[in-house]
């Protein structure tokens, strides 16, 4: 057997003992340590002469003993979780295959398969001649819609640049994703010029607010070019009213982008479609895959209402040594992209969404919005919990309630620390308004009731050991 195989059969065990133990619902979801004892366990430096394949071996092993396990069922943590076996497999065969997406000639499969998820992608929104392009995330997505804002405003900005065009305002939700302020940033917007918008107790935004903020400016002699609506808040998991922002978009002649980056895939679902009302009405849309489609990271698109936009907001190209006047140079969609090379992220999706099918995604994403549901109902119906803010889709902000009049805030802290560093459940929080919230969100498509049961058994016993002082939920250092 060569080194190659050798090593691949290795890789593959290694695989299949991860996911058995790892992936199974009585499996740790980290093994944590603090930084400094688990920067002392590995072996971090580079050795000047390299390593044989059985030290190799042992660093990956490491890898894989003190990562995250993010496809166990108890990681609640961030908007993406779970395992997708297809997925997972076309993670693999691009790796292998180690192919960029500017041409046709160097990518022939991949174009035409990118090609024909962006469209049915955009069918599913609302963008019959609309067009799209896979990039590096829901941020650099932001980032592009707002560039095509801006270029779609000020066409000749690409090659005058800013000089003389004057004060450019932005307008988003006080909710809405730090991506937005780093794009106005990078834009030569400026993120003084972004204005935040005030939403309501369901963390969505304010229309009367957004309206009035826009005549402001341009009473200011300032000139809107931007509006940003979100499906699914990142702590909330809120959706802004997307048609009533579609009708002041439109009456001021502002693009009108949604970020849909986190709850985008619930347009799949058979239920909640009100909560996309307005969405092919706005110019652009950003859509993860990788969140609640499961597919593993990075798997993000941004869809655009008109074609043409994305080459309208490039340079010209006129690099020969790339693309050539050939017979396929009508798919050489590096044409669209700000990047240059570019990894195909479409093979995994395609795969995953081949495998499953339209119904196949459709029960996943009712699930999610099942497993919300028990999850809510489970808060509602004890007094030990309290919600903090009325679910909306697959988000629940809920705290602990001590009995013995601690402080609520520390308490809850305390909490999700000690189940975090316990290994047995990993979820996050965050502050609304000064009270802070464990967040749960149901992203990993494949969870059950069970599982939150778990979840539950696992809270409630680091809160009673809280309460008492004894501390043992959380890890053996």
């Amino acid at each position: 057997m060569s080194n190659f195989e050798n090593m691949l059969s290795r890789a593959f065990d290694l695989i299949k003992v991860y996911h058995s133990d790892h992936i199974a619902r009585d499996g740790l979801v980290v093994e944590y340590k603090d930084p400094q004892t688990l920067t002392d366990l590995l072996q971090l430096e580079i050795n000047p002469d390299g390593v044989g394949y059985e030290e190799l071996f042992d660093e990956i092993g490491r890898y894989l003993r003190f990562c995250v396990h993010t496809g166990n069922k108890q990681f609640f943590n961030q908007l993406y979780a779970g395992f997708n076996t297809p997925a997972f497999l076309g993670e693999i065969f691009t790796a292998l295959t180690n192919t960029s997406m500017y041409t046709y000639e160097v990518a022939p499969v991949a174009t035409l398969m990118e090609g024909v998820l962006i469209r049915k992608m955009c069918r599913i929104v609302g963008y019959p001649d609309g067009e799209g392009i896979f990039l590096t995330g829901g941020s650099n997505a932001n980032l592009i819609a707002m560039l095509s804002a801006r270029n779609h405003q000020f066409p000749d900005i690409r090659h005058n640049g800013m000089s003389g065009i004057g004060r450019l305002t932005a307008y988003i939700s006080d909710q809405s994703h730090y991506s937005l302020d780093t794009a106005a940033n990078l834009l030569g917007v400026g993120t003084d010029n972004v204005v935040k918008i005030k939403s309501d107790r369901g963390g969505r935004l304010i229309p009367q607010k957004l309206e009035k903020a826009i005549k402001t400016s341009i009473s200011n002699g300032d000139k809107p070019f931007f509006i940003l609506g979100t499906a699914a808040t990142t702590l909330l998991g809120a959706f802004d009213p997307f048609d009533e922002m579609a009708d002041i978009a439109r009456t001021y002649g502002v693009w009108f982008h949604i970020d849909g980056a986190f709850g985008g895939s619930l347009i799949l679902a058979s239920s909640h479609k009100h909560l996309f009302d307005g969405l092919a009405r706005a110019d652009s849309f950003a859509w993860n895959p990788h969140k609640l489609m499961n597919v593993p990271l990075i798997c993000s698109t941004l869809l655009l209402k008109q074609r043409g936009t994305l080459q309208r907001n490039l340079t010209d190209l006129e690099t020969d040594y790339l693309f050539h006047e050939s017979e396929s140079q009508g798919y050489d969609i590096g044409k669209l992209s700000v990047q240059c090379g570019r990894r195909v992220d479409s093979l995994k999706l395609w795969l995953a969404w081949k495998f499953y099918g339209d119904n196949g995604y459709r029960k996943r994403m009712d699930n999610l919005l099942k497993i919300a549901d028990y999850f809510a109902r489970r808060v509602r119906e004890d007094d030990r919990l309290e919600l903090i803010a009325e679910p909306q889709s697959i988000t629940i902000c809920f705290r602990y309630l001590p009995a013995d009049g601690s402080d609520i805030n520390a308490f809850n802290l305390q909490l999700r620390d000690e189940l975090r560093m316990s290994g047995k459940t990993v979820v996050n929080y965050g502050y609304i308004g000064n009270d802070v919230a464990i967040r749960f969100i149901a992203a990993n498509a494949e969870t059950e009731t069970i599982d939150i049961d778990r979840f539950f058994d696992n809270l409630f016993n680091a809160a009673e050991a809280l309460s008492d002082g004894r501390r043992d939920c959380g890890a053996t250092l």
